[in-house]
């Protein structure tokens, strides 16, 4: 019995000194966790093209510019103790190369603290690059790394990717603003639904046309503008949709959680529609071979602007008037929208190829492989309702 109790008493022992703690553990104060990661076609900053002429060379080629932006704590800690400077709470790293993984390790020999990706919010790819390269190349190395959320977020940038990473607001981290803005959709529909690397390799994996949202910059201020198109045959960035392209491409999912239809009366006077909710239907129909489809849109919304003053919003023919002059407006959006998919850039990213592969299986089979080019050529109709639900606080 007492060797029993010496037994049990060693095992309990034990077990404390094996629970003190994870032995493969590393304080984040030991670690550089970078918060975003911008690609950008090759050009070696002046900082890199000096060291490398101090003989700070491998082997190499400058195919592209990787940034990280690092969240450094110590910095964190300096600026609550210094009332006299303000210091950015994040820092730039930027090396060139030809593979993202070998960049990524590069870093460990310019700084004191090794790079994690555990807390990476946000990629941002430049058009330019994109174009040059397949986009299932350059996200090869983020895909499969373990270290790297699956929830990151994917945007593209008309400019230098580099330059959505710089802020004039000394308080904020731009990768953290950039991850924050997409909650804004309930607000408009300019703001697309967010693609995250999960969804990402999907599309990737599907050779589909998809989208991703665009951010332009200037000066430390950056904007969402309409979105940049991936051709899932190439991989590759052909074009994009403007602002107005994207509210349009929300209509036809019927994914929009707000937004306006501005347009203007019989008087050439503004008038504004506020979404309160949108839906839509979209039916795939085959008629012998042939394909068409059609899109039934209807939406209930706020007259929320009225800059005409000679008319009164309450009367019911006003309001159907108005209701008229707004679905007139959101048609000419769509057919904008159409012409740019089937005409200019030949492509489907509304999800039409998803509603005919549901409805007539055997026929999408058939025209997948080469569905972009084969929907180019399918006739597509609307019919828009827009009710006007209430026109707010009237001083009449």
């Amino acid at each position: 019995m007492y060797r029993c109790k010496n037994l049990l008493t060693l095992l309990l022992l034990s077990s404390l000194v094996v629970t003190q703690g994870c032995w493969s553990s590393k304080e984040i104060e030991d670690l550089s966790v970078y918060a975003g990661l911008a690609l950008d076609v090759g050009e070696r900053p002046e900082v890199e093209r000096n060291l490398e002429r101090e003989g700070a060379t491998y082997y190499k080629k400058n195919l592209l510019t990787a940034t990280i932006q690092i969240v450094p704590i110590k910095s964190f800690e300096r600026q609550e103790k210094s009332s006299e400077k303000q210091l950015l709470k994040y820092s730039n790293l930027r090396l060139t190369g030809d593979s993202v993984f070998e960049i990524m390790r590069q870093y460990s020999t310019r700084r004191e603290r090794p790079v994690i990706g555990h807390h990476l919010k946000v990629i941002v790819v430049s058009t330019k690059l994109a174009q040059q390269n397949q986009m299932d190349q350059l996200m090869d190395f983020v895909l499969r790394d373990n270290d790297i959320r699956p929830s990151c977020r994917v945007f593209l940038s008309k400019g230098k990717a580099y330059d959505t990473f710089i802020s004039n607001q000394p308080e904020e981290v731009p990768a953290f603003r950039i991850n924050s803005m997409t909650q804004n959709r309930y607000r408009t529909n300019k703001v697309m639904k967010d693609v995250n690397l999960t969804q990402l390799d999907g599309l990737l994996h599907s050779q589909q046309s998809f989208l991703l949202q665009n951010i332009v910059s200037t000066k430390g201020e950056i904007e969402f503008s309409g979105a940049g198109i991936i051709k899932g045959e190439t991989s590759k960035w052909i074009g994009d949709l403007n602002q107005e392209n994207v509210e349009s491409l929300s209509w036809i999912q019927g994914t929009g959680q707000g937004g306006v239809i501005k347009s203007y009366d019989w008087r050439n006077k503004n008038i504004t529609y506020e979404i309160k909710s949108m839906h839509s239907k979209t039916t795939a129909k085959l008629q012998g071979d042939a394909i068409s489809f059609h899109v039934a849109i209807e939406s209930n919304g706020r007259l929320i602007e009225n800059w005409d003053t000679k008319e009164n919003p309450s009367e019911l023919a006003y309001l159907e008037g108005a209701e008229k002059v707004f679905e007139e407006r959101l048609t000419t959006m769509l057919d904008h929208l159409m012409r740019k998919m089937q005409s200019k850039y030949k492509v489907d990213v509304a999800g039409f190829g998803k509603v005919l592969s549901i409805k007539y299986p055997k026929k999408w089979k058939s025209v997948k492989d080469n569905w972009d080019e084969v929907f180019s050529q399918v006739p597509v109709t609307f019919e828009v309702k827009l009710t006007i639900t209430d026109f707010g606080s009237s001083t009449e």
